[in-house]
């Protein structure tokens, strides 16, 4: 796992994708440019809108030919990982370019073996982040500013504090939602999808962070490239080449 002396350098990052949402906002539930296929110039231009299951956030064009589903617990070391240092940039990248939907589901499980509620904490404030459409960034700013393990959680202050940091998000809209656990049934049933996405080997979920793209699970061979941003970059641009034959990839 990343840690400590990346912090600056993760933080710059997050900072560049939520600057980039910057000024006047689109419709994020259609999208800003239906018909096009310029990329989006900025986070702030991608569509994002809760899936017809409720549980599912989706973000990118509706009609990429590619959809990367990840399933991620806000405390998981591994899921940080994954969105600062290792394949988070190269979708998020791919997502702009129109290549990629991203979809998200958000497991609260570390919150049981760990304690605390953090984890719950941090999805439902992600689920009110959906609301404002300021998801991406704000998505990008939590896994920045992943408390180091044993250290201070997402608490309803710290959380509230982060969103500062995404242009537009605090309001008392947002605000009420965070402290008050407005999306708690969200949380609740996020952890189910999470679970059932184990299938009955794994009852109790895939673990996180857990890829499918295009509904077909990264491999155990394949799982070294979600912690390799030019990997998963390059596995991506293979699938956009041989959408079936990505998993025998040698990468």
């Amino acid at each position: 796992m990343v840690r400590g002396g990346m912090r600056a350098a993760v933080a710059c990052a997050a900072a560049v994708l939520v600057l980039a949402g910057c000024g006047e906002r689109p419709d994020r539930s259609t999208g800003s440019q239906q018909g096009s296929d310029k990329p989006y110039a900025s986070a702030g231009q991608v569509p994002e809108k809760l899936g017809g299951d409720g549980t599912t956030i989706q973000v990118g064009d509706p009609g990429a030919p590619t959809v990367v589903r990840v399933y991620e617990d806000p405390r998981c070391p591994g899921c940080r990982e994954f969105e600062v240092a290792g394949g988070g940039p190269a979708l998020n990248e791919a997502v702009l370019e129109r290549r990629v939907r991203a979809e998200y589901v958000f497991a609260s499980f570390l919150d049981d073996s760990h304690g605390g509620d953090g984890s719950k904490k941090a999805v439902n404030a992600l689920r009110a982040a959906l609301d404002e459409s300021r998801f991406m960034e704000y998505h990008a700013v939590l896994y920045a500013e992943q408390p180091e393990e044993g250290a201070e959680e997402y608490t309803d202050a710290r959380l509230l504090e982060l969103a500062e940091k995404v242009p537009g998000l605090r309001g008392p809209a947002f605000d009420a939602a965070v402290t008050s656990m407005k999306h708690r049934s969200f949380v609740t049933a996020s952890e189910r999808a999470y679970e059932r996405a184990g299938g009955a080997h794994e009852p109790n979920g895939p673990g996180t962070p857990t890829a499918f793209i295009d509904d077909k699970r990264v491999s155990e061979t394949l799982r070294g490239v979600l912690y390799d941003e030019e990997a998963f970059g390059e596995l991506l641009r293979q699938i956009g080449r041989d959408p079936e034959g990505w998993q025998d990839s040698a990468l």
